[in-house]
């Protein structure tokens, strides 16, 4: 089934790619790319975490691009403890830049994309624990930049200046369930841009197909800071926690690599 809905993919994708230039039909969007292609292939949109195309999963990016490619969506444990609402928001956010104006005065924001490779300049940074099999994020006070004085005063004031209780963490178990599920089969596909008469018009050329990840590469990834952990949450809303990955490094992350 795998191979058949591959095949079948390939060909849509190859009338596609025939047709050249194609206006962006969701302008504006900054998903206009991946938006546009699911209406080429009439694949619903959705944010449900499985496969988008029978057994294969589909991502896209302009060309030109330095975003990091988000691979799957999954808020940390402990569940019970709400962490991104409860703790991470009030007791380590901070003002929201259009809290008073867009947003109501008391408006937070919590907005960090870390690595395990070095602490953000908040002090924040991804962790990989391989006794207890868990990936987990860690806070650190004496690294906060001096730009951000003023929020450290207040984490120092209303938490103190120990690391966060308790720690965001996904467990190896559920990470294997992620790849295994909404990751196992990834086509990616990347697109030229260009604007006419101030529309954007996309070009679908480069093609790439994977499968099998495993989470030893994932590890190895996240340790070598390829894959991030994103956070993306305000008071008002919670965009979703995310892991994302440098899109040049998506290879690495599966056994199979195939040229569509």
């Amino acid at each position: 089934m795998r191979e058949e809905n591959l095949n079948l993919l390939k060909e849509k994708l190859q009338e596609i790619k025939e047709m050249g230039w194609i206006r962006n039909q969701r302008p504006g969007n900054a998903g206009g790319v991946g938006n546009t292609l699911e209406d080429l292939l009439e694949i619903t949109e959705n944010n449900l975490q499985i496969p988008d195309f029978g057994e294969w999963e589909l991502k896209s990016q302009r060309a030109e691009t330095s975003s990091l490619l988000t691979l799957f969506h999954c808020e940390p444990k402990p569940r019970n403890a709400g962490i991104v609402p409860k703790i991470l928001l009030p007791l380590y956010g901070w003002s929201h830049q259009e809290a008073g104006t867009l947003y109501p005065a008391n408006e937070r924001s919590f907005r960090q994309t870390i690595n395990a490779v070095s602490y953000s300049d908040r002090g924040f940074k991804v962790n990989v624990d391989k006794n207890s099999e868990r990936i987990f994020i860690s806070f650190n006070y004496q690294v906060i930049d001096e730009r951000h004085a003023e929020w450290r005063n207040f984490v120092r004031d209303n938490v103190g200046i120990g690391d966060i209780n308790p720690n965001p963490y996904w467990t190896f178990k559920e990470i294997f369930q992620k790849l295994n599920t909404k990751l196992k089969n990834l086509i990616y596909v990347e697109a030229e841009t260009k604007h006419i008469d101030g529309q954007e018009f996309f070009r679908y050329n480069n093609i790439d197909a994977y499968a099998d990840p495993t989470l030893e590469q994932f590890l190895k990834l996240v340790e070598s800071g390829a894959i991030y952990v994103d956070f993306d949450a305000r008071t008002g809303h919670n965009h979703g926690t995310k892991f994302r990955i440098k899109s040049n490094q998506t290879n690495k992350l599966y056994s199979h690599h195939i040229k569509a």
